[in-house]
């Protein structure tokens, strides 16, 4: 009986306080050792009313390079369907130079990310920001100050964050506001690299934050730093991380897709890129009736106006909606009494059409189809041309008239 009791308490508390629950993994080196932050970061998590499952996969001074090469992070991976993965560099490695991180940290971070989609594809990989050495890296001037080197492995993290399609843990831009804003709060140790106590309390309020989209304000949990720098972390943790959570990519776990596009436009023709994340399947409605499954398709319109484009991006963890107004404008398609600089075309119906100059002119006309196949190519010295589309199929045409050391191009539709 005491034990049902106990239980319906937790029901009810869970229901009340609308207990989140995440699965963590941390594949790293020290800097997630030290100070034990997984465990931090639960005793954090349960004095919120929230609750993760964790494990690790750390080996002091791992680059990703390494990870990639131990069975144990693998095995690891596959051990259960994480919610979050955080993928945490060697602590100088992404502050060297671009090509070096090119070659040296990129490749293997998606190396990483390939297994952990491979598992469970609805897993969200969190980059660990780490944070500029107390007074710098010597070995090279642009790492040579906490500043610089900390601005170069933020650039980098936010590079690897794209590679990865992932998600940040912002810590060393918190780590940042501390230094620039409460410099009696030492968050290194005495090597100066490693995190103290504060550190690793600083980076946890940081995880808690940007896992749960949360505020850790007012945990109850202080590790051994007492309230009051407690208090100040768990604030500058949630100023850095709830009021960027676009920047840092901070999505729920349900709402991992995200459907985006570019166009560019020329002659009608619109060729799409698509940027969308997390998304396997995609869906096209280009407003004009038609449709498309391509991921990045090319689209002709074949009038002017304003098209409504809605791409559907979708994936075994959910879909998105991204829908963005086309504006079409300066197609002929045989309009009658076209002007093109003393050049007048007349839609005579049925296909056909007059083309008029001005007065008497010599020069080479053309008709050229999208693929640039040319069709037809003749000279003319008269005020007159006569085109006839009939002969060709369906489509959009160029025709292309040779003058006066110019061209000018009219684009037709049959």
């Amino acid at each position: 009986m005491k034990n049902l009791l106990v239980l319906l308490s937790l029901i009810l508390s869970n229901l009340l306080f609308g207990q989140d629950s995440l699965s963590v993994l941390f594949i790293g080196n020290s800097y997630t050792y030290v100070n034990d932050l997984p465990g931090t970061l639960n005793s954090l998590t349960l004095s919120k009313g929230d609750k993760i499952t964790f494990n690790s996969q750390t080996a002091g001074g791992a680059t990703f390079q390494v990870q990639t090469n131990t069975p144990a992070v693998f095995t690891k991976i596959d051990s259960k369907q994480w919610d979050y993965v955080v993928l945490q560099a060697q602590s100088q490695a992404p502050s060297f130079p671009t090509s070096q991180v090119n070659t040296g940290t990129i490749p293997y971070a998606i190396q990483l990310a390939d297994s952990i989609y491979a598992n469970k594809f609805c897993s969200q990989i969190m980059m660990y920001m780490t944070w500029g050495r107390q007074n710098g890296d010597p070995q090279w001037d642009s790492i040579s100050t906490f500043n610089k080197m900390n601005g170069r492995l933020r650039d980098a993290y936010m590079r690897i964050m794209d590679s990865v399609q992932g998600s940040m843990s912002p810590v060393g831009s918190a780590w940042r506001y501390v230094r620039d804003n409460y410099p009696t709060i030492n968050l290194y140790s005495s090597d100066g690299s490693h995190p103290s106590a504060e550190g690793t309390y600083l980076a946890a309020c940081t995880f808690y934050a940007s896992l749960f989209r949360k505020s850790p304000v007012g945990a109850s949990f202080v590790s051994s730093i007492g309230a009051t720098n407690a208090g100040i972390l768990q604030n500058v943790a949630a100023l850095t991380v709830l009021d960027s959570l676009d920047l840092w990519n901070l999505h729920p776990i349900s709402e991992l897709t995200q459907a985006n596009f570019t166009e560019s436009v020329l002659n009608g023709t619109v060729d799409f890129q698509n940027s969308s994340l997390k998304a396997t399947n995609f869906n096209w409605d280009f407003g004009d009736g038609n449709t498309s499954i391509v991921q990045s398709p090319s689209h002709e319109y074949n009038s002017n106006g304003s098209f409504t484009v809605k791409l559907i991006a979708s994936s075994p963890c959910d879909s998105d909606t991204l829908i963005k107004t086309i504006i079409i404008s300066g197609l002929t398609n045989g309009i009658d009494d076209l002007e093109l600089n003393n050049i007048r075309l007349l839609n005579l119906n049925n296909n056909l059409y007059q083309v008029i100059f001005d007065e008497m002119k010599e020069g080479n006309l053309s008709i050229i189809d999208l693929n640039g196949n040319e069709l037809m190519k003749e000279k003319f010295n008269s005020g007159l041309i006569d085109l006839d589309l009939n002969k060709y199929s369906s489509g959009t045409y160029f025709v292309k008239i040779f003058l006066d050391n110019s061209v000018q191009t009219i684009r037709l539709v049959k």
